[in-house]
């Protein structure tokens, strides 16, 4: 057998097999999981009827299956509708940016430590004598020393399929949101790496499973610097376009922003790069400051354990992980409004920005002076605070964007007018369940 044959290449190969599948299923369903979360906060059911009967009799006791169909119909119906390219675009670029924008959203989570290290019996070659010596594995993609550098080099990327989604569609409500979002993500990769920053001279290293095994022995990055691990989740956000930093996408303003003109499967890549970035960042959070496999006090989710179960029960604790960082970014979503475009930026570049520098300074520091504990290092994220708090009266409010009152209108009414914004019709004040007359308090009859 040829020397670079080896336990780990085979590994690497299936684990990506495998995790693509994975990843692709789960942003199906991701998609499942935020329409019944939306649909919980605003008291509504959600899609509950579409099971897996597919119409057929004998398959009838799959009917409903509480909605679970849903992203296979959708699915189903994005590749049947009729493909349609607006005349006057780019058809090249038109095409290839949703491409460029899916392709590294789907390339990230290689180099995630997914399992931890499996120490992997001889490998027999079926129908040959050949034999592949096994030995510790790392269950990944790629177990390479530059992880960390990788994750952020592939996300960065998602922007050009943005920029070009929107410049090529030639309709000036794409080409700003591709402008918006190039702006945007430009602007958060600024903190998004000064946190990332702050967290590594911690680590000391790039490699992800030397960042898995410094929390199992000192405990989660996200208990000794919240305001790093609070940074970084604002910034991933914004890097996904998710809201409340969806002015690319801002229906109110920009119609549907980048992905305008498209339609049928090209539409649905966006989604799938959308919620692919999502998977990935939150694979990247728990990675960094949630200990990414690791359980507190249950000794098969620590880099010890390294038989095929623990292998397992590792994914099962990154994948839950990862499940809930994504459906609390949806709860945001639905809890919090979208910022204005200039808000935004001004989010940027006068809070997160100075903020994460300050972080790095402090962090530095306390490196220097080896005061790299769980206490000391949670004192020191309070003391950023409690300066950011007591410098917040002290930012100048800006006055470009202030309300001009309209004259006339019910808020700025004419010299001398009354304005009655409360409905005069007694009919439209009465609290009850059945019609009233004006008159009486007793029911009306209506006509049929």
């Amino acid at each position: 057998m040829p020397s670079w044959i080896t336990a780990q290449l085979l590994v690497s190969i299936a684990t990506i097999l495998v995790m693509v599948h994975v990843m692709l299923i789960s942003v199906a369903y991701f998609v499942q999981m935020e329409r019944k979360v939306s649909a919980y906060i605003q008291d509504r059911i959600g899609p509950n009827r579409t099971g897996f009967d597919f119409g057929l009799p004998a398959l009838k006791f799959l009917k409903g299956a509480l909605g679970f169909g849903q992203p296979l119909a959708d699915g189903v119906k994005f590749m049947l509708k009729e493909d349609y390219t607006p005349s006057r675009v780019d058809k090249f670029l038109f095409t290839l940016a949703p491409i460029i924008m899916v392709a590294p959203a789907l390339m990230g989570f290689v180099v995630i430590p997914w399992g931890g290290t499996w120490i992997c019996p001889d490998i027999h070659v079926p129908f040959t004598n050949f034999i592949i010596p096994g030995g510790p594995v790392q269950m990944a993609g790629a177990s390479v020393n530059i992880g960390i550098v990788y994750l952020l080099a592939v996300a960065s990327l998602g922007v050009y399929g943005v920029t070009l989604g929107g410049w090529a569609s030639n309709n000036k409500f794409s080409f700003l949101g591709g402008l918006r979002a190039t702006a945007q993500m430009i602007s958060y990769e600024i903190p998004m790496g000064l946190a990332l920053l702050a967290a590594l001279l911690i680590y000391g290293s790039f490699r992800t499973d030397s960042i898995i095994n410094y929390q199992v022995e000192n405990g989660w990055l996200i208990l000794s610097q919240p305001m790093v691990a609070v940074i970084f989740f604002i910034t991933g956000l914004a890097e996904a376009n998710r809201a409340p930093f969806d002015n690319a996408e801002a229906e109110q303003e920009l119609v549907g922003g980048y992905h305008t003109e498209y339609s049928s499967m090209r539409f649905a890549l966006f989604f799938l790069a959308e919620y692919s970035h999502l998977f990935t960042g939150a694979a990247f959070f728990a990675l960094l400051f949630m200990g990414g496999y690791h359980l507190p006090f249950i000794h098969a989710t620590t880099p010890e354990a390294t038989t095929f179960l623990a292998v397992l029960l590792k994914f099962a604790v990154f994948f839950t992980k990862i499940v809930g960082i994504v459906c609390f970014g949806m709860v945001i979503r639905w809890t919090i409004p979208r910022l204005r475009y200039d808000q935004v930026m001004m989010m940027a570049w006068q809070g997160m920005i100075p903020v994460s520098l300050t972080l790095v300074i402090v962090v530095s520091v306390m490196v220097y002076f080896n005061l790299t504990g769980m206490v000391p290092m949670f004192l020191a994220n309070a003391a950023v605070a409690a300066l950011c708090v007591a410098c917040v009266p002290l930012i100048r409010r800006s006055t470009v964007n202030r309300r001009v009152p309209l004259y006339g209108s019910r808020f700025s009414p004419v010299l001398g007018d009354s304005v009655v914004t409360a409905p005069t019709d007694p009919m439209a004040r009465a609290d009850r369940p059945t019609p009233l007359t004006p008159a009486d308090d007793s029911p009306k009859i209506l006509p049929v």
